[in-house]
């Protein structure tokens, strides 16, 4: 069953940003407050008896749900931010996309070894971006705890990417 809350605020907008595509629009989530707030809710309650040293967001829309959450938990937030945004020293990861590549990155000095650490999402679709951040992470030393997002796409096989690791949503989607 869905959660009316979450999926009534998020916007499904069809063939963007390509014909063909059902693209989940959580900014519906951030102008309804009592939507958000549920979120954070949510998350929290999903991770407060977890050992979780830190969260890492991804750029830049993991960024908003991130930082509260990291807040309420009394943990580090790292930001993964995408190529030549960090100065310094920093851990990196190309990986595919559709029509191309992207590289992310970490400043090295924000991982510390043994640490688990979650890595956290707006949308969890073929995994690919959060593959890439758990290498980053685990170059560091750390040891990633599982994958959060607040969509999960579970039809376009994340799993395939990310492996055997706990993968938690909000809400799912099995299909477009």
């Amino acid at each position: 069953m869905k959660d009316t809350l979450i999926d009534g605020a998020i916007r499904k907008i069809p063939d963007f940003p390509t014909k063909g595509i059902l693209f989940y629009d959580i900014t519906g989530l951030l102008i309804h407050p009592e939507a958000f707030h549920y979120c954070l809710d949510k998350l929290t309650g999903l991770y407060k008896n977890e050992k979780i040293d830190a969260v890492a967001a991804i750029e830049s829309r993991g960024f908003i749900f991130a930082a509260p959450f990291a807040d309420r938990l009394g943990i580090p937030l790292i930001l993964i931010r995408k190529k030549g945004k960090l100065p310094g020293k920093t851990y990196s990861c190309s990986y595919d996309l559709e029509y191309g590549q992207a590289t992310i990155e970490v400043h090295a000095s924000d991982i510390q070894k043994g640490h688990r650490i979650l890595l956290l999402d707006d949308l969890i679709a073929t995994g690919g971006t959060l593959n890439a951040a758990r290498k980053i992470l685990e170059q560091g030393g750390a040891e990633v705890a599982g994958f959060c997002g607040i969509i999960g796409l579970p039809f376009l096989n994340y799993d395939r990417l990310i492996g055997d690791l706990p993968v938690k949503t909000l809400i799912s989607y099995d299909s477009e």
